[in-house]
């Protein structure tokens, strides 16, 4: 019986630092991927706002542009 609760005690302590670290991991990983997102976000902000990478004629050319390409394919086939 001592030889069983040993044996046991070891495995739920060895689970148990096993899920604390997991969580830990788990953790950094969300904190990481929350400063991704606002790296993103501010990245977002910077060329809409600040008209630095989306233009609003070049994002509209290429709307009609596709939207063209849609109108050759319904009349061709």
């Amino acid at each position: 019986m001592d030889n069983i609760q040993t044996l046991l005690i070891v495995v739920v302590v060895s689970l148990t630092l096993l899920l604390v670290i997991v969580g830990v991991q788990v953790m950094l990983i969300i904190i990481d991927l929350r400063r991704a997102i606002k790296r993103l976000n501010s990245i977002l902000e910077d060329a809409i706002l600040g008209g630095g990478l989306i233009r609003p004629e070049r994002l509209s050319s290429v709307l009609e542009l596709l939207h063209k390409n849609k109108k050759l394919e319904t009349h061709g086939g």
